[in-house]
């Protein structure tokens, strides 16, 4: 199946429409309680003055949905006729709300399902029936949809499916797609097709997987419904726009989204910047307003297969293939980096001495000469010259697209070349928060679908201190190599009822030095359990000042009080010896 295949449909949301060849619309959410009017207009302004195209807010009740009439009518007042997306959750009847108001409602298929029941199983007859009880709940949701024009998103999320799903699919990428595909089966019963899709989780391979499978089955179903983007939870700073990129990057590359959303632990307009950066890098559909000289992106339009990847199986040799983890590869003029100024964890597996033309290894911080074979290729006559003993280096900076280097590494399998394969870039930009995005995205699609056993990332304009802790901050966010502590933080929503970001950072302080460990920082109980599906610990808010402490999906305390939950919560690592 080829990308050429598929083109979404056109939708249209208010006075802006999304898919075909539209450019990439970008969203984001307000972060304040939406009944208070003036706070939430102010940041709505905000975030549509970045660049913010369509501005979600929350609508967890029936007083919020009805509220969002003073909202909108605030903002055209102000000059302002962005679409606004009404956020459900648990409520169908404020969705019904929401949709005589709003240009696009957005929710789960939780919404409409039973809840967990604790049943063993489901015999054909009872998942069919619960099937045709979902479809009698979102009638009135679609007649009214239909009646206004209004658009819906169904948003599948690892980790909060129904109990049906699970049973017969699991908590996998695949169960995410048919929780989404039975609403769009019923939506299209009912002709009603101003539909989005969304397929989000905080792990960025499952994010991945999860949208190429659901591509895949609406083209073997006929449908070509637009797709919104956005890897969930991905927390802050150089680390949530690491795990952004990755996620959502090379989904445009393989032309997969219509929207997207960067979800990070800050201020929403503070979002904007970032998904402008991964639109442009990635060089799909991007707004003329946006293009400034020509993209860098690897992308191609033509004979892209990306639906059935197999891990690359390689030989062994020296830290590379046979299952090892990636290596870091740096060029330098001199081999002393200054490893005081990075982590154990950080240094570089190799150093490429530029005056030397040779290699050196790094091990715990002890230089040794070693001699390798790094045989650079440029084109397919290159691959012929390669000997067992090669480490095989395919340099990107020259390469206009995909299909060549796919075309090697068909190659390869076709000829049963076992060698690692290294993936090089050289940069010539000396602004780091958009080398980290571009970057982000060019190695993670390769990473992703564990094609590769290390990546170099040149930047002779940069430290190769931050040339490191990039390097490993991309291994970290494809889940190619753990260094780190990993942390699933929420951007927050008018539901959240502490200062996430301040307990997000005094959480880091205090669990940064606990390397793999996964700690899901959550602001409320709606997205909590389900969207850190993964975490190791859990973080979330339950309510004013109260938390709740989860180890894996366990709750193990609720009504913690705030001023003491991050004890508590490091306190709980301890017990359970997971404390380093």
């Amino acid at each position: 199946m080829e990308l050429s295949n598929y083109e979404s449909r056109i939708v249209k949301i208010g006075n802006i429409v999304v898919g075909g060849n539209n450019p990439i619309c970008i969203q984001s959410m307000t972060s304040t309680n939406t009944m208070d009017l003036d706070a939430t207009v102010a940041q709505s302004i905000r975030m549509i003055d970045a660049g913010c195209k369509l501005v979600r807010i929350t609508a967890p009740g029936i007083r919020d949905a009805q509220h969002l009439q003073l909202i909108k009518d605030e903002l055209k007042n102000k000059g302002y006729a962005n679409p606004i997306i009404a956020d459900i959750h648990y409520q169908p009847k404020a969705a019904e709300i929401a949709a005589g108001i709003v240009e696009k409602v957005r929710i789960n298929p939780g919404n409409y399902t039973d809840r967990k029941r604790g049943k063993p199983g489901f015999t054909e007859e009872e998942y069919q029936q619960e099937i045709e009880k979902i479809r009698e709940r979102i009638l009135p949701l679609i007649n009214i949809c239909k009646e206004h024009g209004t658009a819906l998103r169904i948003g599948s999320n690892h980790g909060s499916l129904s109990e049906r799903i699970l049973y017969r699919f699991g908590d996998t990428p695949k169960g995410m797609v048919e929780s989404a595909m039975e609403f769009v089966r019923i939506c299209n019963e009912l002709e009603f097709h101003n539909i989005v899709l969304s397929m989000k989780a905080s792990n960025v391979k499952v994010m991945v997987q999860a949208n190429r499978l659901l591509v895949k089955q609406m083209i073997i179903e006929g449908f070509n419904y637009p797709i919104h983007l956005g890897v969930t939870e991905a927390g802050d700073a150089e680390d949530g726009r690491i795990k952004s990129a990755a996620g959502i990057g090379p989904l445009l590359m393989d032309g997969i989204g219509d929207t997207i959303r960067v979800s990070l632990t800050e201020d929403p307009e503070f979002e904007i910047p970032v998904a402008k950066e991964i639109v442009r890098s990635s060089g799909y559909r991007v707004p003329d307003s946006e293009i400034k000289g020509p993209s860098t992106s690897l992308r191609d339009l033509a004979n892209t297969d990306y639906f059935d990847k197999t891990k690359r199986e390689t030989n062994i040799i020296d830290l590379m293939g046979g299952g090892q983890v990636p290596v870091v590869v740096l060029s330098s003029t001199k081999t002393d980096i200054n490893s005081s100024q990075l982590k154990d964890d950080f240094l570089p597996d190799y150093i490429f001495d530029q005056n030397k033309d040779s290699i050196t290894l790094f091990n715990n911080q002890n230089k040794t000469q070693v001699k390798q074979e790094f045989l650079e290729i440029s084109s397919s006559d290159d691959l012929k010259k390669a000997f067992n003993n090669n480490i095989l280096v395919f340099n990107l900076t020259n390469i206009k697209n995909l299909q060549e280097l796919k075309e090697w590494f068909a190659h390869l399998s076709a000829n049963k070349i076992q060698n690692p394969v290294i993936i090089k870039k050289t940069y010539h930009n000396s602004n780091f928060d958009k080398l980290l995005i571009e970057s982000a995205i060019d190695f993670s699609y390769f990473l992703i679908d564990e094609m590769v056993d290390g990546i170099w990332i040149e930047a002779p304009e940069l430290s190769q201190v931050k040339l490191a802790e990039l390097s490993f901050g991309i291994l970290q966010a494809t889940r190619s190599r753990i260094t780190k502590t990993e942390y699933i933080a929420c951007p927050s929503c008018g539901r959240t009822l502490f200062k996430i970001q301040d307990t997000l950072q005094e959480i880091k302080k205090r669990t940064s030095h606990l390397k793999g460990l996964k700690i899901g920082v959550m602001g409320c109980c709606v997205n909590g359990p389900g969207e850190m599906a993964d975490a190791d610990y859990g973080y979330v808010g339950a309510g004013k000042g109260k938390i709740s402490l989860y180890k894996g999906k366990q709750l193990i305390k609720t009504g913690i009080k705030q001023e003491m939950a991050v004890e508590a919560l490091v306190n709980l690592i301890k017990d359970n010896n997971d404390w380093k």
